[in-house]
């Protein structure tokens, strides 16, 4: 082996690597690939160029543009209308099997995040119950089919760049929903095992909020117990803030001073309680937009915030919103909330102005759980175009010789011109982070194929292999990519693990088809890990649960799913 092949080989092993350790920007990595790849010549730029534009990445582009507008329309307020009624076994069969739907043909994130807020506020499942198995149920649901999850169509857009024809809509159907049945009745069986919540505790636990002690407040010189913040109904008063020291645990005679920072944590819909002290003002208060109408959103992935302060973030310019309070499971928060960095799936409680609603820019920062929705939404002919629209789009590729591709080109064009779909939109959310990450799997694929270093791979497989059941290998690559997807993100996963697979099968002489549906599956198959797939991140925080709950929990179901899927890969897809 060439030292240049042996450079080769770094940089995949620095790409895995370094999406290990920069979980929340595997598009940097895969573009950091992708340069090392063109700076050392092992790919050109008309290969990059070519892969930019690659049939597969395109469809999956116009899906992710498309369900913007989907996002916005009633389906999903419909949904959750209709889901829990009458007995609580029917309610939480509905539930799953509505959720598994839905997640087939939408983004499985936006169905869990739409649907958090009415299994909260429910009275006939408690919602601990509950939270978890929404989230394994949008995941199972989006193995369904082609369009369910971005990992399918990962996988579908590198299977094309090799010379094949693709995967078709309803080839995950089979094996998705043979697990989906399985899983769903161990999911049924165990829910009970998950822990009970207290509604209140549920909706409003372990939020932090700040208020601070202005100069001329009569509570200065006085103490915690003498000022009665020792006593207050369902806040606690955790920490002091003072000349930049941390006051934790706080005293009950502590004596306060002008410009202390208090820090509190409890039932945010009791904040207005803190408005009865003279000279204490509450974060979003110094805003001026403290109201009794308050807002209840989570962080979405991509947000322009994450990674910010919110001083940073200009969050008050941005949103003619202030944060009140943020919650945030799995960390004890601390500090003032000013300097406090935004993560993922953290939920914040908005104090809004009169033009939070008509902002364009909520549905690419959050998921909206209560409160004031934006005016954006689809109603009337347009809520219909848009849900019927694809239902046409898909069933036309499907039953006739026009491929997705071209079908989704059709039906996007429409929802721009019926302005279901703004070109402004577009603009703002278009899926960089996606389009980045299989660029530069495509680039990263293109170069061990162009280098020598796949088929030294293949030929080095079949002899280590020799003799051996290509099942064997099959089970081996799916345990790997499913291990790996609970380190990094499942995009990610099945980008990187792709082309070993693919090679792999190539080097045994059999169907490479199989390896690519177990890459698939594996990469979605995140039950584990509270931090593995988004889904499972948003109900982690939205219900209290700890890690041992998720993996408790997550364990039967993510052996049964693999047991499922290893036994009919090779029925539906011979070697």
């Amino acid at each position: 082996m060439v030292a240049m092949q042996w450079a080769l080989i770094g940089i995949f092993i620095f790409t895995f690597a370094g999406l290990i350790k920069y979980q929340r920007v595997p598009e940097r990595v895969f573009a950091f690939a992708m340069l090392a790849c063109l700076s050392l010549s092992y790919v050109d730029t008309h290969d990059v160029l070519s892969n930019a534009v690659n049939p597969g990445l395109v469809t999956l582009i116009l899906l992710v543009l498309a369900s913007f507008s989907f996002e916005r329309t009633s389906v999903l307020r419909r949904l959750s209308g209709v889901m829990i009624n009458g007995k609580p076994f029917l309610s939480t069969l509905k539930t799953l099997i509505y959720t598994a739907i839905a997640s087939a043909f939408m983004n499985n994130t936006a169905v869990v995040a739409a649907l958090i807020s009415t299994i909260k506020s429910n009275r006939i499942v408690n919602p601990g119950k509950l939270l978890l198995p929404l989230s394994f149920a949008a995941i199972l649901g989006g193995t369904l089919t082609l369009v369910g999850t971005s990992t399918n169509l990962i996988v579908n857009t590198m299977l094309i760049e090799q010379g094949n024809a693709g995967l078709s809509f309803f080839d995950f159907t089979p094996i998705g929903a043979s697990a989906l049945v399985v899983c769903l009745g161990i999911i049924l069986v165990r829910q009970y095992s998950l822990p009970d919540m207290e509604l209140e505790q549920l909706k409003n636990q372990d939020y932090l909020l700040e208020a601070r002690v202005s100069a001329d407040s009569k509570m200065v010189g006085q103490t915690v117990e003498e000022n009665g913040l020792r006593n207050l109904d369902a806040l606690f008063l955790v920490e002091v803030i003072r000349d930049g020291r941390l006051i934790s645990p706080v005293a009950p005679d502590e004596v306060l001073n002008r410009g202390d920072k208090l820090i509190f944590t409890g039932d945010v819909s009791k904040v207005k309680v803190l408005q009865q002290f003279d000279g204490l003002t509450l974060f979003a208060e110094q805003d001026g937009l403290l109201r009794d109408n308050l807002t209840e959103v989570l962080i979405k992935p991509d947000s322009a915030v994450v990674g910010k302060t919110l001083k940073r973030a200009g969050f008050r310019a941005r949103f003619d919103a202030a944060v009140v309070a943020v919650r945030r499971e799995g960390t004890a928060l601390s500090g003032k909330l000013g300097s406090l960095v935004i993560q993922p799936g953290d939920i914040l409680v908005l104090a809004v102005g009169n033009d939070f609603s008509t902002r364009t820019n909520l549905s690419k920062n959050f998921y909206i759980l209560s409160g004031h929705q934006p005016d954006n939404m689809l109603s009337g002919w347009r809520d219909s175009l848009t849900v019927f629209g694809f239902i046409a789009t898909v069933l036309f590729s499907v039953l006739t010789d026009v491929t997705l591709l071209k079908a989704l080109i059709f039906y996007v064009g429409i929802l721009v011109f019926t302005d279901c779909l703004t070109v402004n939109e577009i603009k703002r959310r278009f899926p960089l982070e996606i389009w980045m990450i299989v660029l530069g799997a495509l680039t990263l694929a293109k170069a061990l194929e162009s280098s020598g270093v796949a088929g030294l791979l293949a030929t080095n497989i079949e002899s280590l292999l020799q003799g051996q059941s290509a099942f064997i290998t099959l089970v081996v690559i799916f345990v790997a990519t499913l291990l790996i997807t609970e380190l990094v993100t499942n995009s990610a996963a099945a980008a990187l693990i792709f082309p070993i697979a693919y090679n792999i099968a190539i080097g045994l002489g059999v169907n490479p088809i199989p390896f690519v549906m177990a890459v698939a599956f594996a990469a979605s198959g995140s039950f584990i890990s509270p931090f593995g797939y988004q889904t499972n991140v948003m109900v982690y925080n939205a219900g209290n649960y700890t890690l041992l709950d998720v993996v408790k929990f997550g364990v039967p179901i993510s052996i049964a799913y693999s047991a499922v899927v290893l036994t009919l890969i090779p029925i539906f897809f011979p070697f």
